[in-house]
């Protein structure tokens, strides 16, 4: 299953990085050499084969866009989903998906998000119908995790916990059963997939890195990662 489509999801408020995003959105936090955070991403993902990329904006979202522009210098086309009124995360996705072109499937990835997780991989474990989550272990911010995986399934219980890694990749039937204007988490779409067993998950052990708080923004600029 080959994966030319994603959303990055940059809307956010950005509140737990406090006084760094008051003037600019949480995305545009800088890393050494320059690059924003969400540049790492996008590039990221077009290495991996991601043409066309929606991006739903809200906080600073003119300042967002003017930075990105049309994606060409970053190797992807760019789509713009803007909220006036935040959607959450799976509102923000299912909104965004209404811009992009074909109807293959779909990578979800959060702004905030730095790591060498290959969307392909996800892709592959994929199930008609679902989705397919990349797990962590569990950081030290968020010790209890997110969700269990057993035997590649997704589970409430029944495994030790990981914490998702916010990234994963939908077939978009698994989205539509949403309105387009709907305010819903992602992990409610998630939670529906599970109790249809439709919902498959790979830990990733490479490097991963949250850049919502400022000392692990911070841990991200020192590593230097690409």
């Amino acid at each position: 299953m080959r994966v030319e489509r994603a959303v990055v999801l940059a809307a956010g408020l950005g509140t737990r990085l406090k006084w760094l995003t008051r003037d600019r959105p949480k995305a545009l936090m800088p890393l050494r050499g320059g690059d924003a955070v969400i540049e790492r991403v996008i590039r990221r993902l077009a290495a991996a084969g991601i043409h066309d990329v929606a991006i739903n904006v809200h906080h600073h979202g003119q300042q967002l866009m003017r930075a990105l522009g049309d994606g060409r210098r970053l190797g992807v086309r760019l789509y713009y989903s803007v909220e006036d009124e935040l959607l959450d995360s799976g509102g923000g996705v299912r909104l965004a998906l209404r811009l992009l072109p074909g109807d293959g499937p779909l990578a979800v990835h959060n702004a905030d998000i730095l790591t060498d997780l290959d969307v392909t991989r996800l892709a592959r474990h994929c199930p008609e119908g679902g989705a397919c989550l990349g797990l962590v272990d569990n950081p030290p911010h968020h010790p209890r995790g997110d969700f269990a995986l057993r035997g590649g399934q997704v589970m409430a219980d029944g495994g030790s916990r990981l914490t998702f890694a916010g990234v994963s990749v939908w077939d978009p039937v698994a989205l539509r059963r949403w309105p387009a204007s709907a305010r819903f988490p992602l992990a409610a779409a998630i939670r529906a997939l599970m109790a249809e067993g439709r919902c498959t998950g790979v830990r990733h052990e490479g490097w991963w890195f949250d850049i919502g708080r400022p000392a692990d923004w911070l841990r991200a600029r020192r590593a230097n990662v690409r």
